[in-house]
């Protein structure tokens, strides 16, 4: 009996002192802390791959959602939608036209060299310059003069008094890059920022790595590497985070929403937000350019029976303007051309639109397919003869951008949260050939959308905005699907995942539950 009681004694005496081995203090110290121990590695499945990871040459959320980790802008809107510094320290208009930017000091880009009031000018300069051809130059468009006043004091004096400034200095294209790594490499393909996130490598068409900045002034990210995988199907995006190779998936289809709700390793989120998206023809055209033929595409779309099928991630709004953005007034909201099958089949009959077959372009990602597929339907259901072109991501903005179609869907982020940097790059004469993919050339229109950006008075700003919504609405300019409502799917070891209403994420805080 004694030689149980000294076998029992020995076996507990031996798992005390393993508990208290160095091998297990670490386990039992984050035990302790109530954190799960997480893999270095966490990958986001991305649909489409980046088209370019420097902010100046890029204009697509794809290449966004690398680049604002890598890089960092002025101020940013927070998950309030209301404007922050991030960059800058603080700032001062002594007029209307006069911008006084102070920086924060002590920050370094990836590469060492350090963040100043050069690198500003640098960048702004740059992308400006019609030389640079910059996709987004129009956020820079009512600047007049760039003067560095001291090291972390920068002074922006515009033509004309500019309402939506600080909005469009907190867009990732109005991210800040290195002078010295610009000047040295390609930052489309190799990115070098302030972030908090290291540029390590990209294998187009497969992933970009990056890894945590040891360096960042708020602290390392928890995250030590992060990869962007490009996943093509969504179903396989999902079934990857079911098995935990991917740690992340956004912008969720309505037909997966169940689906990806039902993953018991996964914490889903949806808010309303900025984004949009919307059927446009090809203005530059002249037979589209008809009121009628507008009228008939405007008419034969049941919106309302699109949206249905989104099961909640779809706002029903006619105004181009949506809810979540500057410049909305909710009376627009039913002011767009209402669904009229046989108006549609009237117009189509009676001006012969029938007789030619449109080229529907869209891209193969998210809702688009499911866009187009809805759309061909219903339009040929009024007499049109409608084929659909599906295109990879970079090339469908290439050709939208060219204007090689006859119809197609767009997209916009309204990152800034303003309507006049929704309308102006999308819809003013000055960004075809740019950020105008729909080919737009109205003076009437012009001259609103110059009026709701050369005030600061935010009431007589809302009034502009209103009165060019309308007028689009009248048109037919857009005919709006939906507004989005942003979703992100998340395993559920992590937390802290930021998410903003116009459909940006942060990954710099999120670590172990």
């Amino acid at each position: 009996m004694k030689k149980n009681w000294l076998l029992l004694f020995t076996i507990i005496t031996a798992l005390l002192l393993s508990a208290c081995g160095g091998a297990s203090s670490k386990s039992s110290s984050d035990a302790s802390e109530g954190k799960t121990k997480i893999p270095d590695t966490f990958t986001y499945a991305s649909l489409t791959d980046a088209v370019g990871l420097s902010p100046i040459m890029t204009n697509d959320s794809a290449s966004a959602n690398v680049t604002e980790h890598v890089y960092e802008t002025l101020f940013k809107r927070n998950v309030d939608n209301e404007i922050e510094p991030l960059l800058a320290e603080s700032y001062e208009n002594p007029d209307e036209n006069t911008w006084i930017i102070k920086l924060k000091k002590g920050i370094k880009f990836h590469d060492g060299t350090d963040f100043n009031a050069d690198a500003v000018k640098y960048t702004f300069d740059k992308l400006r310059d019609p030389k640079t051809a910059a996709p987004r130059a129009s956020l820079m468009a009512p600047v007049d003069t760039i003067t560095v006043v001291d090291d972390y004091t920068v002074e922006i004096k515009t033509k004309y008094p500019y309402g939506p400034f600080l909005a469009a200095l907190s867009h990732s294209n109005a991210a800040i890059v290195s002078p010295t790594a610009d000047q040295k490499q390609d930052l489309n393909k190799e990115p070098v920022g302030t972030g908090p996130f290291k540029f390590v490598s990209w294998t187009p068409g497969d992933q970009v790595v990056l890894e945590a900045n040891p360096d960042y002034r708020d602290g390392a990210p928890a995250l030590k590497k992060v990869v962007f995988k490009v996943v093509p199907e969504v179903s396989t995006a999902i079934s990857m985070l079911q098995a935990g190779e991917v740690q992340f998936i956004d912008k969720v289809p309505a037909e997966q929403l169940s689906r990806v709700q039902g993953l018991k390793n996964v914490n889903f989120e949806k808010i309303e937000g900025t984004p949009e998206y919307f059927l446009t023809v090809n203005h530059s055209k002249p037979e589209f350019q008809d009121p009628e033929f507008k009228q008939a595409i405007a008419s034969a779309i049941d919106r309302d029976a699109f949206v249905k099928k989104l099961n909640g991630l779809g706002i029903r709004s006619d105004s181009i303007i949506g809810p979540k953005v500057f410049g909305y007034k909710e009376s627009a909201d039913k002011a767009g051309t209402p669904y009229d099958v046989d108006k549609a089949k009237e117009l189509v009959k009676k001006n012969g639109y029938d007789k030619k077959t449109l080229k529907l372009l869209t891209a193969n990602r998210g809702n688009y397919v499911l866009m187009a597929e809805v759309v061909q339907a219903q339009l040929a259901e009024a007499g049109f003869k409608v084929e659909i072109e599906t295109m990879e991501w970079a090339a469908f903005l290439e050709t939208a951008r060219a204007g090689k179609y006859d119809l197609t869907f767009l997209s916009w982020s309204n990152v800034t949260g303003d309507g006049s940097e929704l309308l102006y790059p999308n819809f003013h004469s000055d960004n075809v050939g740019s950020s105008n993919m729909t080919q737009l050339s109205n003076p009437e229109l012009d001259k609103l959308i110059d009026q709701s950006r050369t005030t600061t008075d935010q009431k007589a700003r809302e009034e502009y905005l209103n009165q060019a919504n309308e007028l689009m609405l009248k048109e037919n300019t857009a005919v709006i699907m939906y507004h989005d409502v942003v979703t992100a799917a998340l395993d559920n070891k992590y937390t802290g995942l930021e998410l903003y209403p116009n459909g940006k994420w942060d990954l710099s805080k999120v670590t172990g539950k």
